[in-house]
């Protein structure tokens, strides 16, 4: 009889042993798993972020292919703050008539 209860102390032992490796390995597989498909999401967005652009370009490049020197955007605004001074001045001078 003093047999069984030592018998039973080691195998309840080895079982949780076991059953904590176990769990353990299936954490360890869980967070690599976890890691890898965050790593292609990421190189899917990078890749994606990628076409994006490329097809940006490809389309800008077509409507306006000869359109490669960098525009000045402070004479843009200014012109066309000009131009619509210009249009009021002219839309007054229709009212006033």
């Amino acid at each position: 009889m003093s047999q069984s209860p030592l018998d039973a102390f080691f195998l309840g032992r080895a079982t949780a042993t076991l059953l904590r490796d176990q769990a353990q390995h299936l954490f360890v597989e869980l967070l690599s798993q976890i890691g890898r498909f965050d790593a292609e999401q990421q190189q899917r967005l990078h890749q994606f972020m990628q076409e994006v652009q490329e097809r940006a370009q490809q389309e800008a490049q077509a409507v306006s292919p000869h359109v490669s020197e960098p525009v000045d955007w402070q004479a843009l605004v200014d012109d066309l703050r000009a131009e619509t001074a210009a249009l009021r001045t002219e839309l007054q001078r229709y009212r006033n008539r």
